[in-house]
């Protein structure tokens, strides 16, 4: 299936605006930006995914268009999907993008530790 590909060029432009380390992956059937190595955002089919403080899930909740992420099935508080035509202006869709960006700052990298040849974790020199 495919994603909202203007979505996510608006979405990719507008990360651009703060962030340099940022990479694109295709994910769940659609495009997932990474932001300095953990996933922010994501578009999938004519939806913004959205990764947040899990402290504000409650608040956004209450903001149209906006859903539970439950792609798996469960509810995964700290994701949440936005319908692609509520973000019908920039300042709209800038919202979403900035409660991503505000909280990829301090989540934790989802990124696994490099692993020997015998199994064992390898930590990387800095």
């Amino acid at each position: 299936m495919t994603y909202n590909e203007k979505l996510a060029d608006m979405t990719r432009e507008l990360i651009s605006l703060s962030e340099k380390n940022v990479e694109e992956k295709a994910m769940f059937g659609g495009l997932c930006f990474m932001v300095n190595d953990k996933m922010a955002l994501g578009v999938e089919k004519e939806r913004l995914m959205v990764r947040l403080d899990p402290a504000k899930y409650d608040e956004v909740m209450e903001k149209e268009g906006c859903k539970p992420m439950d792609f798996t099935g469960k509810v995964m508080k700290g994701f949440v999907f936005v319908d692609a035509d509520v973000l019908n202006t920039k300042k709209k869709l800038e919202y979403w993008v900035k409660l991503a960006l505000e909280y990829n700052k301090i989540a934790k990298s989802s990124k696994k530790p490099a692993r020997s040849k015998a199994g064992k974790t390898v930590k990387k020199k800095k």
